[in-house]
């Protein structure tokens, strides 16, 4: 199963890390200490979010359309990007099996 859902990437002036949210999976936050490293973190993030709701047969949400996202100005200065999951990937790499209604 591969997704994609757009995540809000919020940067930090004084220290260069980002804060990365993923509106559509309620509670789906990460971040790392630069970009690069705040992509993997919210593709983990997402993916885990995922996999737990798929595990518990709850509903997967649909991603939203990027351009009806906008980052929240109390989080600072932020933009908006997709972000790509792998579910099977993400499932083999930590020795999670798949469900099978997945």
């Amino acid at each position: 199963m591969r997704l994609s859902y757009p995540a809000c990437f919020y940067k930090d002036d004084e220290s260069d890390a980002y804060a990365v949210v993923v509106p559509d999976l309620p509670g789906c936050v990460s971040g790392g200490y630069s970009l690069a490293e705040a992509i993997l973190m919210g593709v983990d993030a997402a993916s885990g979010w995922v996999l737990t709701a798929l595990e518990k047969e709850w509903s997967i949400p649909p991603p939203s359309r990027i351009e009806d996202i906008t980052p929240d100005e109390d989080q600072g200065s932020g933009f908006v990007n997709w972000i790509a999951l792998d579910i099977e990937a993400y499932a083999e790499k930590y020795g999670y099996p798949l469900p099978v209604h997945a």
